[in-house]
């Protein structure tokens, strides 16, 4: 199947042959879909906090980190450029036409053209884009739009000349309006971070996960707003960067199953999704890692509540660790039926682990002594996406964040178990990647490597077939201890799209 130059560039990009014929075989047989024991329910799953626990749980989260190195993590590597997929098609088909003008004015709903038009001013970035247009075509901004250039004006929002945000990282985008000047995701997690993920001596550790050509950007832009950011809140900001490896790339195949060939004929090798970012999280050096989408931030006066709930998982993890350290110890020592059975009971109701009656001391401690996540739930709206459930795998019963792309919905007993999940994950997550000897896990020891996912593409107008890794939140997390909370949606506002920006929540 693969010639010398074929193996030669398959060690060249950090590959074994082993792992490419596997995810060749993976392409063959495909991956099999999670098995759906029940949905995590509120009382079933997900736990509820009130808001007296959540005050002891954010003191102890705080009396934690003081003495313990806290790290946010942001997976910050996308491209913006779906953000303007309707702006890009409205550029590429929009002529100018009255009849098309017509049907723009017509389509008056969220999100719409219309929408983005009527309501330009509002977006952070309105400054930054009159000053580029006026440079590059000595004609001001509002004058442009009363006489319907909208073509130009988007491409001067896009491209160049203009702020080509079209190219950018989504973190480098200019999100929110404030007093002082507007502020880029970026700019926001900072701020965040100063507010709940201070440890030792008010030191805040967040890393960023970005594409190599945008590196140097954010760099730049965080050279240029950190001072400020720690003369305000009173804080040591530490920046670190990493990129998606070469060697967690997979394979492309044509829709025959074949290795797919570029014109000169060298394989192609596509990034494989964010579950390559879980040898990003197994390089942190951390007690706690907290994992939050870039694009998911709000301006100030909607942070206190995003704070609390983080502090409040943060203390979850702090005392549901504290209890396995303790049983683990026991275990190790002196233990008896009785704590055997404790134990058990704990496993399911503080673990999100169903262990079987007969399970032994060895057993416990292999189920104990495994990386922790606490990840925040929200009530459904119906968004697409994952969501918490029990699944049935190797013999156990477990609480995972399972993709909708996993589950066989040809199935009705399957489909009837989606059907009735509540909650969504909003990618709000704090996890304990160390044993109870203080020793880092190796997180790669624990997903679920069946776990990943094969889509369609296209490249120069031929189509393929593309594969991912286990996702970082579902199947590279698939043998973690886990627990669900259910936080205020609220917590949860991404920007996928431009007009998203123009929400209350973003305003």
């Amino acid at each position: 199947m693969f010639s010398s130059d074929d193996l030669s560039q398959i060690q060249q990009h950090g590959l074994a042959i082993e792992t490419v014929e596997e995810q060749i075989s993976n392409y063959k047989n495909g991956f099999p879909p999670s098995a759906l024991a029940a949905s995590s329910l509120v009382g079933s799953g997900i736990k509820s906090i009130d808001d007296q626990e959540k005050e002891s749980l954010c003191k102890a989260f705080e009396k934690y980190a003081k003495s313990h190195r806290v790290v946010k993590f942001v997976p910050a590597s996308g491209a913006a450029s779906r953000m303007f997929k309707k702006l890009f098609a409205f550029a590429e088909s929009y002529k100018g036409g009255e009849e098309e003008y017509k049907g723009l004015v017509a389509d008056r709903a969220r999100g719409s053209m219309f929408d983005f038009f009527k309501n330009i001013e509002r977006f952070a970035f309105y400054e930054d884009l009159k000053t580029a247009y006026k440079t590059s075509t000595g004609v001001d901004l509002a004058e442009a739009h009363v006489k319907r250039e909208y073509v130009n004006i988007i491409k001067h929002l896009l491209e160049s000349p203009g702020l080509e945000y079209g190219r950018l990282p989504k973190g480098l985008l200019k999100f929110h309006n404030y007093e002082d000047g507007p502020r880029t995701p970026v700019e926001e997690h900072l701020v965040e971070a100063g507010e709940y993920a201070i440890c030792g001596d008010k030191e805040v550790h967040i890393h960023f996960t970005v594409s190599p050509e945008h590196q140097p950007k954010f760099e730049n832009h965080i050279s240029h707003i950190q001072q400020a950011y720690e003369e305000r809140y009173g804080i040591s900001i530490q920046v670190s960067y990493s990129t998606q490896k070469p060697s967690t790339d997979t394979i492309a195949v044509d829709l025959e199953n074949e290795p797919y060939r570029e014109e000169d004929g060298r394989l192609l090798f596509r990034p494989a999704g964010h579950g390559a970012l879980l040898e990003n999280l197994n390089d942190i050096d951390a007690d706690v890692v907290f994992l939050k989408n870039i694009d998911n931030v709000v301006p100030d006066h909607l942070k206190p509540e995003t704070v609390v709930n983080k502090k409040v998982i943060g203390g979850i993890l702090v005392a549901v660790q504290e209890k396995v350290f303790s049983y683990i110890d026991r275990l190790e020592s002196d233990f008896n039926d009785l704590l055997l059975e404790e134990i058990r009971e704990f496993a399911e109701k503080d673990l999100g682990v169903k262990v079987s009656s007969k399970a032994d001391r060895e057993e416990l401690i292999s189920i104990l002594n495994r990386p922790i996540r606490i990840c925040g739930m929200v009530k459904s709206e119906g968004d697409p996406g994952g969501g918490p459930f029990w699944v049935k795998a190797k013999g156990l019963t477990s609480l995972q964040i399972v993709e909708t792309a996993q589950i066989d919905l040809s199935d009705e007993a399957q489909r009837s178990v989606f059907n009735q999940a509540t909650h969504f994950n909003p990618v709000d997550l704090v996890c304990g990647v160390k044993d109870y000897r203080g020793k880092k896990f190796d997180l790669m020891r624990f997903r679920d490597a069946s776990a990943g996912f094969v889509t369609e593409k296209s490249k120069g107008g031929k189509s393929l077939k593309a594969q991912e890794l286990p996702g970082l939140w579902n199947g590279s997390m698939a043998n973690w201890n886990t627990v669900f909370v259910e936080v205020p949606l609220i917590t949860f506002n991404p920007v996928k799209e431009v007009t998203d920006l123009l929400k209350p929540e973003h305003q």
